[in-house]
């Protein structure tokens, strides 16, 4: 095995071990913060897909996010359905309206398309408040249960932490395959000429409602996920605001690398409970340093991050490796070979 491979797996093997001890060292506040960030992370996979693979500006995520958050409520507090029940009817209810949704709008591109998913997330927030009947408006719903897999409450933060990371990872596993499958080149081909993928017979159209579906059945995901862990959900949680974060986390984190959501909904999430205890100015300086960022990270903090592990394991697989070849001799004019400065 390549001493390259060893060392990639040596991380990732630390990697876990950090894991899987955060709970037992860290404060209660840092664990929620982190599941928090687990939760964020799933629906910024989502926004990351349209933004990074497609090149559609989405802010409708929050209303997904929603409706997965208020389906999971009534069907769990009213209606005395199981926790994945309620789940699967969210993300069936997400999937299908943004399937209705996605294509007359998709068909809009730029600017208008991002104006398009705003009004969106402007009046799925007003749904939210005017349909009291199910959503409970203003006042909220309570009483949701908590996840119990195998008689198991996930009652902590430090319980949840350990089931949402690897629901996390496993969102990833299937991001990433559906990144190196068929349905991946064609959405890279629909980005980056879409002119000359729908010449090549890719059903430009459909597949950006496909994927926009895909981006809503994630949210949703997120959402029961969230309502779950706080018992509790209002509207304050599913506005235009939480669509913004949604996106700076995509943005962030560089909206082509599978990683890097994690670390844009690692930044959006800690970044301003740091910045907490400087009081009233707290929000100026998280706009401060979102604008420090994007100017010195265009490319995320994935894309730095990817670029990091590139050079670092092509420097040690060169150092390592006796079989690589070595650069040709220089030829002179002539047949002979002309030797490096210092040999004879």
């Amino acid at each position: 095995m390549a001493a390259s491979t060893v060392t990639r797996w040596a991380l990732v093997l630390v990697g876990l071990v950090v894991w899987a001890a955060i709970p037992a060292f860290a404060s209660r506040a840092l664990v929620d913060l982190l599941v928090f960030t687990a939760l964020y992370s799933i629906a910024g996979i989502g926004v990351s897909f349209l933004l990074g693979q497609c090149g559609i500006v989405s802010l409708a995520q929050s209303v997904f996010y929603g409706i997965g958050a208020y389906a999971t409520a009534y069907a769990c507090v009213t209606l005395g359905w199981p926790w994945w029940a309620a789940m699967l009817v969210g993300m069936s209810v997400s999937g299908a309206i943004a399937a209705v949704i996605g294509l007359p709008i998709l068909r809009l591109s730029g600017f208008f398309l991002a104006l398009a998913t705003l009004a969106l997330a402007i009046i799925g927030h007003t749904l939210f408040v005017e349909w009291d009947w199910l959503t409970g408006g203003t006042l909220g719903t309570g009483g949701i249960p908590r996840l119990s897999l195998f008689g198991w409450t996930l009652a902590t933060p430090q319980r949840f932490y350990y089931f949402v990371w690897p629901v996390v990872a496993v969102v990833f596993a299937l991001h990433y395959s559906l990144l190196r499958s068929r349905n991946g080149f064609a959405m890279r081909a629909m980005r980056d000429a879409p002119d000359a993928a729908l010449a090549l017979g890719i059903p430009v159209h459909l597949l950006k409602v496909k994927v926009f579906v895909l981006s809503a059945v994630l949210g949703s995901l997120a959402g029961s996920l969230f309502a779950h862990y706080v018992s509790f959900v209002s509207v304050d949680s599913f506005g235009v605001g939480r669509a913004i974060n949604f996106l700076l986390i995509a943005v962030l984190g560089g909206a082509q690398t599978v990683a890097g959501t994690v670390l844009g909904a690692l930044f959006v999430t800690l970044a301003p409970d740091a910045l907490s205890r400087f009081g009233d100015i707290h929000a100026l300086l998280f706009a401060i340093l979102l604008v420090v960022t994007v100017i010195f990270l265009p490319e995320g903090f994935g894309g730095v991050l990817k670029r990091w592990w590139q050079r670092a394991f092509a420097a040690h697989s060169d150092a390592t490796d006796p079989t690589a070849p070595s650069a040709p001799p220089v030829q002179g004019s002539g047949a002979s070979t002309v030797a490096p400065a210092g040999e004879p």
